[in-house]
């Protein structure tokens, strides 16, 4: 019996996928295991294997999107018919896409009616100032256009036109007689204006969809805390001049952070509608910038891992962000997320948190400025951390706690390898 293959759910944040290429044409013997095609998913280019054997009878989607549970190709026997079989499969999913909407209309009630004009007390509907200023000056686009290239001040032209009409000769015997002339010199611009429009890829989708739910779901609030990373400075200085791997200061957030959620539990939290989840493992997920927007894979027992260890691992996960290899278990299970923007010169910002994450750390850049230590003025390295906070989960005070625990990890850099 012929098998519908379905766009699947690749990852969990999915909505649809994008064909991008097939491995197989109609009339191919297919095995299980057999790569069929190539789909991008919001986070990566992945491989969509087979897991029947047959025939490829039908491909229903050559290039473009397909959302999940959309049919994509039929596998059967070589000459199977496959119609009868094909037409039910879209006949169920028209009944669940019908009974969806009836559903959100309802639910949306008279919310897409179309809005009335506003009537006044004489019946006649209100315009606004400027469509009323737009009646009183009427004029073709072309002697709008050649008013504005010569400098004329077209409503103090006099229109020849139907109905007053101001039209091209008008606006030529203006300039002839300097009517509504500025004693500004004519401008042409040396490029044309206009736009590009650029099609939304599937990780900006899920990016502004996520995003957007995070941001105007979970109560965000911000908490700001400036550490001194003077020993951290000459501490990373001594470790890359002895050991084969080069440490950044990334690596060391990381692991500082790492411990610092081990003593705060409530930090290392989700919220989970009904309870709040405390994670008892440390997972971090790490922002990585890719061409289309932000992958965040995530690093596991960060807590346990050494700092080369660290190292070695955001770079492959990193590599394999920009060329979108991530696999879904190597972006799911993160308690906590960093980003970090210090590396382009950005000294202080906030992040949205990362779902199901009940916090997220924002790292700024290391500045050297003026400090009071130890009773003066001296050039101190600098560096801010701003926690944004999810208010059902984390109080001001929790969250201050944990930064003042990381600040003091930082700036005693000899307890994180302890």
């Amino acid at each position: 019996m012929a098998e519908i293959i379905k766009m699947p759910r690749l990852s969990d944040t999915m909505e649809e996928g994008v064909i991008v290429a097939w491995h197989k044409k109609v009339g191919d013997k297919v095995s299980p295991g057999d790569v069929l095609a190539e789909v991008e998913t919001d986070k990566a280019t992945m491989d969509l294997e087979s897991f029947q054997q047959g025939t490829l009878l039908y491909i229903g989607v050559k290039e473009g999107p397909v959302p999940v549970d959309g049919i994509i190709a039929v596998i059967g026997k070589e000459g199977e018919d496959y119609k009868k079989a094909l037409a039910e499969a879209e006949a169920e999913a028209t009944a669940a896409n019908d009974s969806d909407s009836a559903e959100d209309n309802a639910a949306n009630g008279n919310k897409d009616a179309a809005p009335q004009p506003q009537v006044n007390k004489t019946g006649q509907s209100e315009t606004s100032d400027a469509d009323n200023q737009h009646d009183r000056l009427k004029a073709s686009p072309l002697a709008k256009k050649i008013a504005r290239e010569a400098g004329i001040d077209i409503a103090a032209v006099t229109g020849t036109g139907e109905g007053g009409r101001i039209v091209k000769k008008d606006v030529e015997q203006a300039i002839e007689k300097g009517t509504g002339t500025s004693n500004l010199p004519a401008f042409t611009p040396g490029t044309q204006g206009g736009y590009e429009e650029v099609p939304v890829s599937q990780m900006r989708k899920t990016i502004a969809r996520r995003l957007g739910e995070s941001k105007f779901t979970a109560p965000h609030f911000y908490l700001t805390i400036e550490v001194n990373m003077g020993k951290v400075w000459d501490a990373r200085k001594e470790l890359n001049a002895t050991s084969d791997s080069k440490i950044s200061f990334n690596d060391i957030v990381i692991k500082a952070v790492a411990l610092s959620l081990k003593k705060h539990p409530a930090v290392n939290s989700s919220w989970m509608g009904d309870k709040i989840r405390l994670n008892k493992d440390v997972n971090i997920g790490v922002a990585v910038a890719v061409e289309d927007g932000l992958l965040v894979p995530v690093v596991r027992h960060a807590d346990q891992k050494p700092m080369s260890y660290i190292n070695s691992e955001v770079a492959v996960l990193a590599e394999k962000a920009r060329n979108k290899k991530l696999t879904p278990e190597e972006m799911q299970g993160n308690t906590f997320t960093i980003s970090n923007l210090g590396m382009f010169g950005i000294e202080e910002f906030t992040a949205i948190i990362n779902p199901p994450d009940a916090c997220i750390q924002a790292v700024g850049g290391i500045i050297e400025k003026p400090i009071a230590l130890n009773g003066q003025i001296q050039l101190g390295k600098m560096m801010k951390l701003t926690l944004s906070c999810d208010h059902r989960v984390v109080d001001g005070a929790t969250g201050a706690k944990f930064l003042q625990t990381l600040k003091a990890g930082l700036e005693n850099p000899l307890s994180l390898l302890a």
